[in-house]
């Protein structure tokens, strides 16, 4: 089926359905609140912005509970997700106690690492600008990890398995 829609007839779950065309990877956002609890959020809202200086950007939605402590934190961490961490972002997707039982480390200023991801940007916080219903938030990279293994993809409002070209 092909939909097109112009500008004042869009709607939001049409549209919705057609930005889910787009494979995206899977992240988990972490920060320290205010008082050095832990928080977590699963994004796919994550891009690399710039190389020198190196920064990478991230965009929380105005409806995020948590919103309140990413715009008042000084770092963040991007954990890019491995195939085999879907219960991650699960967790990360809602529940309450995201933390309790997860295998972390603790990177720059104390912010919580997931173990086992692809790839963690740890980033200090250099903007955040209004964009419609989301916000984009910017990171300066000051250290990074990654190792090889297959990302965590959502594709089409689900998990899905890439296949590597050869």
């Amino acid at each position: 089926m092909t939909t097109t829609a112009i500008r004042g007839t869009i709607d939001s779950r049409d549209l919705r359905s057609a930005l889910g065309t787009f494979a995206t990877g899977v992240a988990v956002i972490t920060t320290l609140a205010a008082d050095g609890s832990p928080v977590g959020v699963t994004a796919n809202s994550f891009a690399s912005v710039s190389l020198d200086p190196p920064m990478i950007l991230w965009m929380p939605g105005r409806h995020l509970r948590s919103l309140g402590h990413f715009e008042t934190a000084k770092r963040f961490a991007v954990n890019v997700l491995a195939k085999e961490q879907s219960d991650i972002s699960r967790r990360f997707a809602s529940g309450e106690d995201k933390f309790n039982g997860l295998a972390t480390a603790t990177g720059l200023g104390g912010i919580p690492l997931i173990e086992g991801a692809l790839a963690v940007f740890e980033t200090t916080t250099a903007g955040l600008h209004e964009a419609g219903d989301h916000y984009i938030m910017l990171g300066e990279v000051e250290r990074y990890s990654y190792r090889c293994g297959e990302p965590l993809v959502f594709h089409g409002g689900a998990y899905c398995n890439v296949v590597a070209a050869a």
